[in-house]
Protein backbone atom coordinates (compact mmCIF):
# COMPACT_ATOMS: atom_id res chain seq x y z
CA UNK A 1 0.00 0.00 0.00
CA UNK A 2 1.36 3.75 -0.80
CA UNK A 3 1.88 6.51 1.43
CA UNK A 4 -1.34 8.55 2.02
CA UNK A 5 -1.05 12.32 3.32
CA UNK A 6 -1.11 12.83 7.09
CA UNK A 7 -4.16 13.98 8.84
CA UNK A 8 -2.60 16.44 9.95
CA UNK A 9 0.96 18.24 9.07
CA UNK A 10 2.85 21.40 10.32
CA UNK A 11 5.99 22.59 9.82
CA UNK A 12 8.04 25.17 11.91
CA UNK A 13 11.42 26.29 12.32
CA UNK A 14 13.36 25.90 15.70
CA UNK A 15 10.52 24.18 18.14
CA UNK A 16 7.45 23.32 18.08
CA UNK A 17 4.52 26.00 18.98
CA UNK A 18 2.17 26.04 21.87
CA UNK A 19 -0.13 24.00 20.69
CA UNK A 20 1.65 21.73 19.24
CA UNK A 21 3.75 20.59 22.33
CA UNK A 22 0.69 20.66 24.22
CA UNK A 23 -0.78 17.87 21.48
CA UNK A 24 2.10 16.25 21.70
CA UNK A 25 2.75 16.32 25.60
CA UNK A 26 -0.93 14.83 26.08
CA UNK A 27 0.54 11.43 24.19
CA UNK A 28 1.63 8.25 25.90
CA UNK A 29 4.20 7.57 23.09
CA UNK A 30 5.06 9.25 19.91
CA UNK A 31 7.54 8.65 16.85
CA UNK A 32 10.82 10.40 16.13
CA UNK A 33 13.15 10.50 13.41
CA UNK A 34 16.20 13.24 12.75
CA UNK A 35 17.67 14.09 9.22
CA UNK A 36 21.33 15.23 9.66
CA UNK A 37 24.06 16.17 7.08
CA UNK A 38 25.88 13.00 7.79
CA UNK A 39 26.42 10.41 10.10
CA UNK A 40 29.05 11.92 12.08
CA UNK A 41 28.11 13.26 15.35
CA UNK A 42 29.72 16.70 16.21
CA UNK A 43 31.02 17.16 12.41
CA UNK A 44 27.37 16.50 10.93
CA UNK A 45 24.91 18.71 12.17
CA UNK A 46 21.10 18.38 12.99
CA UNK A 47 18.90 19.58 10.41
CA UNK A 48 15.53 18.44 10.89
CA UNK A 49 13.32 16.74 13.07
CA UNK A 50 9.82 14.97 12.69
CA UNK A 51 7.67 14.10 15.47
CA UNK A 52 4.25 11.56 14.69
CA UNK A 53 1.48 10.71 17.36
CA UNK A 54 -0.78 7.75 16.88
CA UNK A 55 -3.48 10.06 15.44
CA UNK A 56 -1.12 10.74 12.32
CA UNK A 57 -0.16 14.18 13.71
CA UNK A 58 2.63 14.92 12.44
CA UNK A 59 5.42 17.82 12.05
CA UNK A 60 9.03 18.86 10.90
CA UNK A 61 11.00 20.92 13.24
CA UNK A 62 13.72 22.71 10.96
CA UNK A 63 17.15 23.10 12.92
CA UNK A 64 19.13 26.07 12.02
CA UNK A 65 22.76 26.47 11.80
CA UNK A 66 24.11 26.97 14.98
CA UNK A 67 20.69 26.47 16.88
CA UNK A 68 21.41 24.72 20.20
CA UNK A 69 18.37 24.26 22.07
CA UNK A 70 14.67 23.72 21.26
CA UNK A 71 12.88 23.93 24.72
CA UNK A 72 9.40 22.56 23.64
CA UNK A 73 11.13 19.76 21.95
CA UNK A 74 12.77 18.73 24.61
CA UNK A 75 10.24 19.26 27.21
CA UNK A 76 8.69 16.91 25.12
CA UNK A 77 10.91 14.27 24.62
CA UNK A 78 12.20 13.82 28.00
CA UNK A 79 8.71 13.56 29.42
CA UNK A 80 9.09 10.42 31.60
CA UNK A 81 5.13 9.22 30.85
CA UNK A 82 6.10 9.76 26.95
CA UNK A 83 7.53 6.37 25.05
CA UNK A 84 9.51 7.93 22.39
CA UNK A 85 9.74 5.29 19.53
CA UNK A 86 12.70 5.90 17.00
CA UNK A 87 14.43 3.24 14.32
CA UNK A 88 17.83 3.36 15.04
CA UNK A 89 17.48 5.14 17.81
CA UNK A 90 21.11 4.74 18.82
CA UNK A 91 21.16 7.77 16.01
CA UNK A 92 18.77 9.71 16.84
CA UNK A 93 19.30 9.96 20.35
CA UNK A 94 23.07 11.08 19.96
CA UNK A 95 22.08 13.46 17.40
CA UNK A 96 19.34 15.11 19.37
CA UNK A 97 21.74 15.09 22.29
CA UNK A 98 24.75 16.72 20.42
CA UNK A 99 22.48 19.00 18.42
CA UNK A 100 20.14 20.39 21.32
CA UNK A 101 21.07 18.91 24.51
CA UNK A 102 18.33 16.57 24.76
CA UNK A 103 18.12 13.83 27.21
CA UNK A 104 15.51 11.15 25.79
CA UNK A 105 14.41 8.51 27.90
CA UNK A 106 12.15 6.11 27.61
CA UNK A 107 13.02 5.09 24.52
CA UNK A 108 11.89 2.29 21.82
CA UNK A 109 13.88 0.88 19.14
CA UNK A 110 11.95 -0.94 16.06
CA UNK A 111 15.26 -1.69 14.75
CA UNK A 112 16.79 -3.53 17.99
CA UNK A 113 13.17 -5.05 18.46
CA UNK A 114 13.15 -6.30 15.15
CA UNK A 115 15.91 -8.13 15.64
CA UNK A 116 15.39 -9.40 18.73
CA UNK A 117 11.77 -10.53 17.41
CA UNK A 118 11.84 -11.09 13.37
CA UNK A 119 14.86 -13.54 13.62
CA UNK A 120 13.43 -15.30 10.59
CA UNK A 121 14.27 -12.16 8.53
CA UNK A 122 17.34 -11.04 7.15
CA UNK A 123 16.67 -7.17 6.47
CA UNK A 124 15.96 -5.13 9.98
CA UNK A 125 15.90 -1.73 7.70
CA UNK A 126 12.78 1.24 8.42
CA UNK A 127 11.98 0.35 4.84
CA UNK A 128 11.47 -4.01 5.15
CA UNK A 129 10.29 -3.42 8.64
CA UNK A 130 7.02 -1.40 7.74
CA UNK A 131 6.41 -2.93 4.40
CA UNK A 132 5.86 -6.40 6.34
CA UNK A 133 4.18 -5.13 9.28
CA UNK A 134 2.45 -2.15 8.62
CA UNK A 135 1.66 -3.18 4.66
CA UNK A 136 3.13 0.22 3.55
CA UNK A 137 5.71 0.75 1.32
CA UNK A 138 8.08 3.61 1.86
CA UNK A 139 9.34 5.83 -0.88
CA UNK A 140 13.57 6.34 0.30
CA UNK A 141 14.76 8.77 -2.97
CA UNK A 142 14.77 11.69 -0.88
CA UNK A 143 17.23 9.58 1.84
CA UNK A 144 20.86 10.82 0.88
CA UNK A 145 20.09 14.69 -0.10
CA UNK A 146 21.12 18.04 1.06
CA UNK A 147 19.40 18.13 4.29
CA UNK A 148 21.29 21.66 5.40
CA UNK A 149 19.14 23.70 3.08
CA UNK A 150 16.20 24.00 5.65
CA UNK A 151 14.63 27.13 4.44
CA UNK A 152 14.48 25.18 0.75
CA UNK A 153 13.71 21.54 1.58
CA UNK A 154 11.43 20.18 -1.54
CA UNK A 155 8.16 18.70 -0.59
CA UNK A 156 9.36 15.16 -1.60
CA UNK A 157 12.22 15.57 1.67
CA UNK A 158 9.39 16.44 3.80
CA UNK A 159 6.97 13.95 2.66
CA UNK A 160 10.25 11.40 3.10
CA UNK A 161 11.17 12.83 6.44
CA UNK A 162 7.48 12.89 7.95
CA UNK A 163 6.80 9.44 6.45
CA UNK A 164 9.69 7.82 8.13
CA UNK A 165 7.78 8.88 11.32
CA UNK A 166 4.45 7.66 10.53
CA UNK A 167 4.32 4.11 10.65
CA UNK A 168 6.75 3.63 13.66
CA UNK A 169 4.32 3.28 16.33
CA UNK A 170 1.79 0.95 14.35
CA UNK A 171 5.65 -0.99 13.75
CA UNK A 172 5.65 -1.15 17.31
CA UNK A 173 2.42 -2.27 18.44
CA UNK A 174 3.29 -5.25 15.86
CA UNK A 175 6.88 -6.24 17.16
CA UNK A 176 5.47 -5.55 20.83
CA UNK A 177 2.99 -8.41 20.41
CA UNK A 178 5.95 -10.40 18.71
CA UNK A 179 8.13 -9.91 21.52
CA UNK A 180 5.54 -10.77 24.01
CA UNK A 181 4.46 -14.00 22.22
CA UNK A 182 8.35 -15.38 22.16
CA UNK A 183 9.14 -14.19 25.46
CA UNK A 184 12.02 -11.21 24.40
CA UNK A 185 9.99 -8.14 25.83
CA UNK A 186 12.02 -8.05 28.41
CA UNK A 187 15.10 -8.47 26.82
CA UNK A 188 14.12 -5.52 24.47
CA UNK A 189 13.50 -3.24 27.30
CA UNK A 190 17.24 -3.92 28.93
CA UNK A 191 18.59 -3.20 25.54
CA UNK A 192 16.13 -0.24 24.83
CA UNK A 193 17.65 1.03 28.17
CA UNK A 194 21.33 0.82 27.12
CA UNK A 195 20.77 2.77 23.78
CA UNK A 196 22.05 6.85 25.98
CA UNK A 197 25.05 4.84 27.11
CA UNK A 198 25.72 3.79 22.90
CA UNK A 199 25.01 7.35 21.98
CA UNK A 200 27.20 8.70 24.50
CA UNK A 201 29.83 6.48 23.04
CA UNK A 202 29.21 7.54 19.53
CA UNK A 203 29.34 11.29 20.52
CA UNK A 204 32.70 10.62 21.96
CA UNK A 205 33.84 8.20 19.59
CA UNK A 206 34.73 5.36 21.22
CA UNK A 207 32.23 3.11 18.82
CA UNK A 208 32.02 0.27 21.14
CA UNK A 209 34.12 -0.58 23.90
CA UNK A 210 32.41 -4.29 23.99
CA UNK A 211 34.85 -5.53 21.50
CA UNK A 212 37.70 -8.01 22.08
Amino acid sequence: MPTAAPARFAVFDGDLDADWHALFAASGSLAVDTEAMGLVHGRDRLCLVQIADDHDNVCCLRIARGQNEAPLLKDVLEAPGIEKVFHFARFDVAALAEGLGIAVQPIFCTKVASRLGRTYAPRHGLKDVVSELVGVELDKQAQSSDWGRVDELSEAQLAYAANDARYLLAARDRLVAMLEREERMELARRCFACIPVFAALDRARFGTVFEH
